[in-house]
Formats: structure tokens, sequence, C-alpha cells
């Protein structure tokens, strides 16, 4: 009954993240620096670099899938693929805007992400795998060209 008041509780990483994290937010702002949990800090950080990195890879992956449903099924081009198409190119734009460092990054994760999204325009398209090129028949720059779309015939590359 007498504790220590719940503002002057530490909120524990491990019981309640939310709470931890807006703690580790206020001893900041007041220049409380002896107070805060630099561990646990500096592992959430690092995170939020980590999670800036799954995200272009993510929309990487979907927009390259639908740029081979684009190639590989002409007859089925849909204003929703070019919609989606553009979003994620859009998307990534922003990431790598906000974050430069990461501006070689989708070059860098091109193949690996290319791999997943042909085995997923497969199951979508329910064409054989081999129907599709077994590397990225794009380059990193066409990938994301706001104006680029494949035409047919490139899987052939």
């Amino acid at each position: 009954m007498y504790g220590r008041s719940r503002e002057d509780r530490t909120p524990s990483y491990d019981d309640d993240y939310a709470a931890w994290a807006l703690h580790q937010a206020r001893l900041l702002r007041t220049g409380r620096f002896d107070e805060l949990d630099p561990e646990n800090l500096a592992e959430e950080v690092e995170d939020l670099a980590r999670q800036e990195k799954r995200e272009i890879e993510s929309r990487l992956g979907v927009l390259l899938q639908h740029l081979l449903k684009y190639m590989v099924q002409p007859e089925n081009r849909s204003n929703s693929w070019r919609a989606t198409i553009l979003e994620q190119r859009a998307r990534i734009a922003r990431r790598l805007t906000e974050s430069p460092s990461l501006r070689s990054y989708p070059g860098q994760v091109l193949e690996d992400e290319y791999g997943l999204a042909r085995q997923q325009a497969a199951l979508e398209t329910g064409l054989p795998l081999e129907r599709f090129p077994a590397n990225c028949p794009f380059g990193i720059d066409d990938v994301l060209d706001l104006d680029f779309l494949p035409e047919p015939g490139r899987e052939a590359i």
C-alpha cells in the first residue's frame, strides 16, 4: 500500500513491452540516461533497422511475383495487378527515401526474393514452375522503375 506509485515503477522489458518502451522514451527525453535499459534498448534499435529491411524484402517479393504474372499471362493482365505493382514500387521508394543507407539493399536481395516470388507466381497461376525463368529476368532498375512493365516472351531471356 505504501509502495512506489505506478508512475515510479520501472516497467520490465519482459513483463510489459509497451510500458517499457514508453518509459525508455520518457527517460531519453528527460535526459535520465543512467536509468535506461541499454542492452534491450540497443536490441530494439537494431531490430528497427532489420524491420526496414524485412519490409523491403516483402514488398520486393510481391512486386516480383506480380511482374512475373504480368509477363507470363498477358491475357490475364488487370488493373489490380498494375495497382499492386505501382503500390509496391511506391512503398519501396518511400522506404529508400526515408533510409538512404538502404538504397543498394533491393539489388542485394533481388535473386533471393525472386526465388520465392517465382514459386508463388507458379502456385497462384497454376502454371508449372518451369514456365517462369530460373533466374530473375529483370534488373533491379527495371523492377523499381515506375514505368516498366514486362512484355510477353521476356521469360526466354
